[in-house]
C-alpha cells in the first residue's frame, strides 16, 4: 500500500499512470492482433467479432461498479489511515465479485444469442457472433473478480504488480490468439472462436498469477474470511458510488448497440468499419484514460485526509495532462486518420468507413478529455452523480437526433458522426457546471469552514 497524501502529485500521477497506461496498451495491442488475423477471414468476421465485442461494454459497465466503489471507499479508509475497514470492504467485495461471475456465465450462455440476432447485419455476421462470445465468454465473467481485486489494491496506492501480472496474461493472449485462430502444427484452426479461447485461458492465468502474488505477500490489503460473505452495509456504500458510474457505462454500451442497429442498414462494411474505428480510438486514449484511472485513488485520499488544497492541484495537473493528449491525438485523426487502418484490412469499402468515422469524432477528443478528467474526480469525492448525469444528456440528446433523422428518411453515416461530435460537446458543458458546483462544495467552502473553525478556536 501506498500513502497518496504526500510527496509530488504529478509524481503520483505518473507513477500510478505509466503501468496502467502498459497494461492498457497490451490489452489493446491483443484487440490489434486479432483484428489483424480475424480481418483475413473476411467482412462479416470482422463485423461479427466488433459486435459481439460491444458485450464488452454491457460487461464493463457492470464490473466498472466495483472498480470505481471499491476503489473510492478503500482510498477514504486508507486516507483516515483505518486499514482494517479497508480489508473489510475489500472482503465482502470479494464475495459479491464471485456472485456476479457465476450470474454472468449464466445469464450470457442462456440470453446471449438475442442480443446478436437484433443487431447482425445478416446471417453470416450473426454466427461470427455467436462463435466468438460463446468462448470468449468466461473471459468476460472473470473480470468481475479480476477487477475487485484490481480496483481495491488502486485505491490503496497499489498498482505495479496486478499490472505486470495482467501484461503477462495479455502478452501470452496476444500469442496464442493467432494461433488458435489460423491454426499451427497440432492446432487446428478455430477460427473467430480461437480468439475467444485465446481470451478466456489468459483471465484464467491472470485470476491464477494474481491468486499466489496475494497469498505470498503480506503488504497489501487482506482477505478476512470472516468476512467473505453478504453485508448490505458494504453493498450499499459501493452501490452508491459505483452504480452511476457503472450506469455511464451502461449508457456507452447502449449507445454502441444504437450505432451498430442504425448501421445495420449500410451493410456489414459499415459495422466492421465502425467496429475497426473504435479499438483504434481506444488505443490512441490509452494515455488519456491511465491518467483518469489513476487520479481518484490520489485525489480520494487526499480528500479524506482533508488536504483539500492537494485535491484541487491534482484536479488542475489530471486537466491539464488530459486535454494537452487529447488535442494531439485529433490532429492526427482529423488530418491524417487513413494511416491508422491499412494493415488490417484490404477492403476499400472497410477502411473508407474506418477513416470516416476516425476524421469525424477527432474533433471531440478535446471536450472528451476534460469530461474524463472531471469524472476522475467526481470518483474522488464519492459523487459519481454528475458524471452519469453528463452522460444521460449526451446519450439521450444522440438518440433523439438520430431517431429524428430516420423518421426523416435522411439518416447518413456522416450524419451519425456529426451528431455524436455534437453531443460530446454538449456533455461537456454539462460537466463542465456540475463540476464548478461540486468543487465549490467539496473544497472552497469546506477550506472556508476549516479555516473559520481554526480562528474561532484561537479566539
Amino acid at each position: 500500500m501506498q500513502d497518496l497524501t504526500r510527496g509530488p502529485i504529478h509524481s503520483h500521477i505518473l507513477a500510478m499512470a505509466v503501468p496502467i497506461a502498459m497494461s492498457m496498451l497490451v490489452q489493446t495491442l491483443y484487440f490489434i492482433i486479432d483484428l489483424y488475423f480475424v480481418s483475413a477471414l473476411g467482412e462479416a468476421a470482422i463485423a461479427g467479432v466488433s459486435t459481439a465485442g460491444n458485450l464488452f461494454f454491457f460487461v464493463l459497465a457492470l464490473t466498472q461498479i466495483f472498480n470505481v466503489g471499491c476503489a473510492t471507499l478503500i482510498a477514504h479508509a486508507i486516507g483516515r489511515k483505518d486499514k482494517s475497514h479497508a480489508n473489510k470492504i475489500y472482503s465482502h467485495s470479494l464475495f459479491y465479485g464471485v456472485i456476479a461471475t457465476m450470474l454472468a456465465l449464466v445469464i450470457g450462455y442462456l440470453f446471449a444469442h438475442h442480443y446478436f440476432a437484433s443487431t447482425a447485419a445478416d446471417q453470416a455476421t450473426y454466427q461470427v457472433c455467436l462463435d466468438y462470445f460463446y468462448w470468449f465468454l468466461p473471459s468476460l465473467a472473470l473480470q468481475f473478480i479480476l477487477t475487485v481485486i484490481a480496483a481495491s489494491m488502486r485505491g490503496s496506492g497499489l498498482v505495479k504488480p496486478f499490472m505486470l501480472m495482467q501484461i503477462t496474461a495479455l502478452l501470452i493472449n496476444a500469442l496464442l490468439s493467432p494461433i488458435f485462430i489460423t491454426g499451427l502444427g497440432l492446432f487446428t484452426p478455430m477460427g473467430v472462436s480461437g480468439a475467444g479461447f485465446a481470451s478466456s485461458l489468459s483471465a484464467m492465468l491472470a485470476l491464477l498469477m494474481t491468486v499466489i502474488y496475494l497469498a505470498n505477500n503480506r503488504n497489501t490489503l487482506q482477505v478476512e474470511k470472516a468476512n467473505l460473505t453478504s453485508d448490505w452495509t458494504t453493498l450499499r456504500q459501493i452501490l452508491k458510488v459505483g452504480v452511476p458510474a457503472g450506469s455511464e457505462f451502461m449508457l456507452t454500451f447502449f449507445y454502441m448497440a444504437v450505432i451498430y442497429w442504425a448501421l445495420s442498414d449500410f451493410g456489414a462494411h459499415q459495422q466492421a468499419g465502425f467496429g475497426l474505428g473504435s479499438r483504434i480510438m481506444q488505443c490512441l486514449f490509452l494515455p488519456v484514460m491511465a491518467i483518469a484511472f489513476a487520479a481518484p485513488a490520489i485525489a480520494g485520499q487526499n480528500f479524506a485526509a482533508g488536504k483539500l488544497k492537494r485535491v484541487y492541484v491534482t484536479f488542475k495537473i489530471t486537466t491539464l495532462m488530459t486535454v494537452l493528449f487529447m488535442a494531439l491525438i485529433s490532429v492526427l485523426c482529423i488530418s491524417v486518420p487513413h494511416i491508422f487502418f491499412s494493415p488490417f484490412s484490404d477492403d476499400p469499402d472497410v477502411i473508407e468507413a474506418a477513416t470516416t468515422f476516425l476524421s469525424y469524432v477527432g474533433y471531440n477528443f478535446v471536450p472528451a478529455g476534460f469530461v474524463f478528467a472531471a469524472a476522475a474526480m467526481f470518483q474522488a469525492f464519492a459523487n459519481t452523480l454528475p458524471a452519469l448525469l453528463g452522460t444521460t444528456i449526451r446519450v439521450g440528446s444522440f438518440v433523439t437526433l438520430l431517431m429524428y433523422y430516420l423518421s426523416q428518411q435522411a439518416l447518413t453515416v456522416t450524419t451519425m458522426w456529426t451528431i455524436s461530435v455534437v453531443t460530446v460537446y454538449i456533455q461537456a458543458l454539462v460537466i463542465m457546471v456540475l463540476l464548478r458546483v461540486v468543487l465549490k462544495d467539496k473544497i472552497f467552502n469546506k477550506a472556508h469552514k476549516r479555516a473559520k473553525k481554526i480562528v474561532t478556536a484561537t479566539v
